[in-house]
C-alpha cells in the first residue's frame, strides 16, 4: 500500500491550472503535488478572463486558518464563472472535504459548499483517460488500476472494473476517502441567479398527496445539472410549500424553456408517473413561436446518440441515431412569428429545438439553433445531415463537414425561447 500511496502522490492532480477566482481564495501555504494537464472534453478543464464576480472576491481579505477569507458560493452571481473540472486521485486517505482542500487550494467552507450543490463526485477507481491523454497521463492511469494494485483494495472486492468506475455523488463533506479513488470537482457549478428572482408560490399550480404542478419559468433546471442539484425548480418548489421530503423530477425541459412540469412527493409517483409515459397516457403538448410556417402532420428525424449540445439530427435513418417524432397540429400565424402546436411523441433533449431548425424554422430566441439554421437556408448543403446534403467520398470529408457544421451554432439561450410546454394527463 506504500508503493500506491508514493505513486498516487504524483498523480494526485490529473488536471492542474489556475483559475481567477482560485488566485484569490488560495491559502498562504501551498501543497507540493505535481500537476499533469489533461487533453480531451472528458478531463479538460477550462480558464478564462476574471469575471466581474471573480474580481470582487479578488480583493484583499483577511487571513482565516491559513485561508483566505471566502463569501462562499452565494449570494448567487449574475454570471457563471469560467467552467472548470477538476479530475483527481486521492493520494492520501481522510475526509474528502480536507482532501481537495489541499489538492486544489479551497477553502474548507467553498468545498463544503460545492458538496452540498452537488458539485463533487466519485468513482472506487479512476475510469480511463480519453484518446488525447499524453503518455505520462496513461503510464499514471495503469499503475493506480493495475490489478495487483486492484486486488488489495477491500473496497473494490465482488466488484467488476467497469462497476467500480462508476461514479456517484459525494453528499457529506465528512465522507471518507481512500488511496486511489477518483474524484470529479466541479469548481465552477452552473448558476442559476433566475432562482432567485422568482416568486415561486406563485408559481404553485396544484398540490396533492403525491405530486406537485410547477409552472417553470424559463431560465431555471428542472432538476439540476450534474454540477448544481441546488439551485433547481425542485428544490425551490419544496421550500416555497413547506415540504420536508424534496419533491422529485418526473420529466424535464430544457432550461431556456417554460412551461408546466409534474414534481413527485414520493418514490412511488415517480414510477407510477414514467409507466404513464411508457404507457402512452401522457400527453406532452407545446406551443412554440418559429420564424416560418411548419406543415400540420408527422415530422421525423434521427438524433446522433452523443450527449452534448448541440444535438444533430438527420431526415434519413442512420445506423444507432435514435428515432424523433412529433406531431405539427397547427400553426397559426402571430403578428412576428408563426406559433406552432406540437405534440412532442418522442421525448429527446432539444428535440423541439432542433427539428425545427433542421427544417429552417428555428424558434423565435433559440440563439444555439437559429445561426446553423439560417446558415443553411443561405447556403444550402451545409448541413451534412438535411435535406440538402452534400455526398461525401470519405469518412474524414464527412467528419470535417459536420465539425464545421456544430461550428455554426450558437450559445445555448440563458434567457426565455419561444417554447412552452404542458404536460396532459389521459384517462
Amino acid at each position: 500500500m506504500a508503493a500506491v500511496a508514493a505513486t498516487t502522490v504524483a498523480a494526485s492532480l490529473l488536471f492542474r491550472r489556475s483559475s481567477p477566482l482560485l488566485l484569490a481564495v488560495a491559502p498562504a501555504r501551498r501543497p507540493s503535488v505535481r500537476s499533469l494537464p489533461t487533453g480531451g472534453p472528458k478531463f479538460r478543464a477550462f480558464a478564462s478572463a476574471v469575471s466581474q464576480a471573480d474580481a470582487v472576491c479578488a480583493a484583499p481579505a483577511p487571513v482565516v486558518d491559513g485561508f483566505m477569507e471566502y463569501t462562499r458560493l452565494l449570494p448567487c452571481p449574475q454570471h457563471s464563472g469560467p467552467p472548470r473540472v477538476e479530475h483527481l486521485v486521492v493520494s492520501e486517505g481522510g475526509t474528502v472535504q480536507d482532501f481537495i482542500c489541499k489538492a486544489l487550494d479551497l477553502p474548507p467552507l467553498y468545498v463544503s459548499d460545492l458538496i452540498q450543490f452537488g458539485a463533487v463526485h466519485y468513482a472506487l477507481v479512476c475510469p480511463p483517460p480519453p484518446p488525447t491523454a499524453t503518455s505520462e497521463q496513461l503510464r499514471i492511469f495503469n499503475e493506480v488500476t493495475a490489478p495487483s494494485v486492484l486486488r488489495k483494495r477491500a473496497s473494490i472486492k465482488g466488484k467488476t472494473v467497469r462497476e467500480a468506475q462508476k461514479t456517484f455523488r459525494i453528499t457529506d463533506p465528512g465522507q471518507f476517502v481512500e488511496v486511489g479513488m477518483y474524484l470529479r470537482v466541479h469548481v465552477h457549478p452552473k448558476r442559476f441567479p433566475r432562482c432567485y428572482e422568482i416568486d415561486w408560490k406563485s408559481r404553485i399550480i396544484a398540490v396533492t398527496d403525491s405530486y406537485v404542478v410547477l409552472d417553470k419559468p424559463a431560465g431555471t433546471s428542472v432538476g439540476g445539472t450534474t454540477d448544481n442539484l441546488e439551485e433547481s425548480c425542485a428544490t425551490f418548489a419544496t421550500r416555497a410549500l413547506g415540504l420536508v421530503e424534496p419533491l422529485r423530477t418526473t420529466h424535464q425541459i430544457d432550461n431556456c424553456s417554460e412551461g408546466c412540469v409534474v414534481l413527485a412527493r414520493t418514490k412511488e409517483y415517480c414510477s407510477v408517473f414514467h409507466g404513464m409515459i411508457r404507457e402512452k397516457r401522457v400527453k406532452k403538448l407545446y406551443l412554440a413561436l418559429a420564424v416560418a410556417p411548419m406543415p400540420i402532420g408527422m415530422l421525423t428525424h434521427y438524433m446522433r446518440p452523443i450527449n452534448m449540445a448541440p444535438r444533430l439530427v438527420s431526415e434519413e435513418p442512420i445506423k444507432g441515431w435514435n428515432l424523433c417524432q412529433m406531431e405539427m397540429l397547427d400553426g397559426p400565424r402571430s403578428e412576428y412569428a408563426y406559433e406552432c402546436k406540437i405534440n412532442l411523441l418522442t421525448g429527446r433533449t432539444h428535440q423541439i429545438r432542433t427539428q425545427l431548425a433542421a427544417c429552417g424554422s428555428p424558434i423565435i430566441g433559440d440563439s444555439a439553433y437559429m445561426p446553423a439554421a439560417l446558415a443553411e437556408v443561405e447556403n444550402p448543403g451545409r448541413n451534412p445531415f438535411g435535406r440538402s446534403r452534400r455526398s461525401y467520398s470519405n469518412d474524414v470529408d464527412r467528419e470535417m463537414a459536420t465539425s464545421e457544421w456544430i461550428a455554426l451554432h450558437g450559445k445555448e439561450p440563458t434567457v426565455a425561447i419561444g417554447l412552452q410546454g404542458m404536460p396532459n394527463i389521459m384517462g
